[in-house]
């Protein structure tokens, strides 16, 4: 976190000149980006047990598909549930039971012995990251200055990676250790239970230190708890600044009633807002470019076409890597030239480099009923999937998620989050049930599609999506 609250000389500064307490700031930042971490170790954790699974679970590629993606259900669910709790209960409480649903999944998947068992606990992680994914962003971008806020809210992609990479590095280590990830490991058990049993440690240290952050203060207002709020934006901004921040917030909430879906309609034409329409493209298309497939699947894609498993989830490690350093990037320069050109960057850099992995997979050969890559095509498709990765993650990965959190008024916030984030996980879900059975069918198909996706969001960002950097939330227009 040091580099972020360090990041320039206005970084302890808010955009109207008050100084504002940056290790405060920095402290609750880190405690809510844990949930972005857990947010990317339970989806990452799947990559490099499939083999387990299968064979204990005895499974069809539909039935790999559905193990897999069944945690995005749970997702879906858990994204559009906790958009509206958070507007009831308020974002730190919900966050606290989605660390207790992390500790509860992790504990029933790694001792399922049964396919539904299994697809039951990971549905209930799934609520956890689906809780996580749509409230630690907006839990941010609600404590945090206007100016700055891009840069602490892209912490959390890098938490989403950073988890990514953990439970790849885990998954690698206990293979490694065992032998293999059926191989017997601690207890006599499979190496691939320890590998869901491992995510208890950081699920404990989110519950914990969730206890110790304040509510948001936008919340607070909310529920007419002025003062409380008053308490919180003095000690984030600097004395003498909550009273007037409070004032801020209160008058963006100009309206009689409680915060409820009616809100996401246009009061005159009643059709859905367009500034509704514009997240959804954004949590749908971040979705059908095929990111995930690349982080569910890239142990089995690898393999597939060649790679040894040790290999590929080395390959894993270094996609995540590859990933961590992309989004650091984008904090250097989020606040700098803003969230829309980083998109459109993204969406013409993966468009390319989704077309190369195509191309390279449409030489594949089949050698004894496997895939196989020629040795001259290997490297080739190797650097273009890691920049594929590393496009995503300077611009799609990080950019939604801080758009998801700024771009709504706050009148609407939480039920916009809860729309868009449910279509986000269900778009994920599409994408990552339906990979098993169309890369049987057709590799270079499957990622022609997710290539043409990215050249389509292009054109939408550059039609739908309007700049937020530097405005206030409360400046925000539905």
């Amino acid at each position: 976190m040091a580099s972020v609250s360090n990041a320039g000389p206005s970084a302890g500064m808010s955009a109207d000149g008050a100084k504002v307490n940056m290790a405060f700031i920095a402290a609750i930042v880190a405690v809510a980006t844990i949930g972005g971490f857990m947010f990317g170790y339970d989806s990452g954790v799947i990559n490099g047990t499939q083999e387990g699974l299968e064979k204990a679970f005895s499974l069809s590629k539909l039935g790999t598909g559905l193990n897999v993606g069944a945690i995005l259900l749970g997702c879906a669910f858990g994204a559009f549930a906790a958009g509206r709790l958070a507007d009831v209960w308020g974002r730190r409480t919900v966050m606290i039971i989605a660390a207790l649903l992390f500790l509860v999944s992790a504990l029933g998947s790694g001792a399922a012995h049964t396919s539904l068992v299994f697809i039951a606990f990971r549905l209930i992680g799934g609520l956890g990251v689906g809780a996580a994914s749509v409230l630690c962003p907006v839990y941010i971008s609600e404590v945090t200055p206007a100016n700055i806020r891009g840069r602490l809210s892209s912490v959390q992609q890098i938490m989403i990676i950073t988890g990514l990479t953990g439970a790849f590095v885990a998954n690698y280590v206990l293979a490694h250790t065992a032998g293999s990830s059926t191989a017997p490991f601690w207890l006599d058990l499979p190496a691939w239970r320890w590998m869901f049993w491992m995510q208890t440690i950081p699920a404990a240290i989110f519950f914990f230190a969730l206890l110790v952050i304040p509510e948001s203060p936008r919340f607070l207002v909310a529920k007419g708890k002025d003062a409380q709020a008053e308490a919180i934006l003095s000690r984030l901004f600097g004395p003498g600044q909550g009273a007037g921040k409070v004032a801020e917030i209160r008058a963006s909430l100009a309206v009689d009633h409680q915060p409820k879906f009616s809100d996401l309609l246009d009061p005159v034409t009643k059709k859905l807002r367009p500034i509704l329409w514009a997240g959804l493209v954004l949590a749908v298309f971040q979705q059908l470019v095929g990111i995930n497939i690349v982080f569910y699947y890239g142990s089995v894609l690898w393999q597939s076409v060649g790679f040894t498993e040790d290999d590929s989830l080395k390959i894993n490690i270094l996609s995540g890597s590859l990933s961590i350093l992309a989004c650091l990037a984008t904090i250097a320069v989020i606040d700098k030239i803003g969230r829309k050109p980083l998109l459109l960057i993204g969406s013409a850099g993966m468009a390319v480099t989704l077309g190369v992995m195509t191309w390279c997979f449409s030489t594949a050969t089949t050698v004894n009923g496997a895939l196989h890559l020629d040795a001259s095509v290997g490297p080739i498709a190797l650097i273009a999937a890691n920049a594929y990765v590393v496009f995503f993650n300077l611009s799609w990965g990080p950019v939604m998620w801080v758009m998801l959190g700024e771009m709504f008024p706050n009148q609407m916030r939480g039920s916009a989050l809860a729309v868009a984030g449910f279509a986000q996980w269900i778009a994920n879900f599409a994408i990552s049930v339906s990979f098993p059975s169309m890369a049987a069918r057709s590799l270079p198909m499957t990622y022609g599609f997710y290539a043409l996706s990215a050249v389509v969001s292009f054109f939408l960002v550059q039609k739908l999506i309007h700049e937020t950097r530097g405005k206030e939330l409360e400046a925000m227009q539905g």
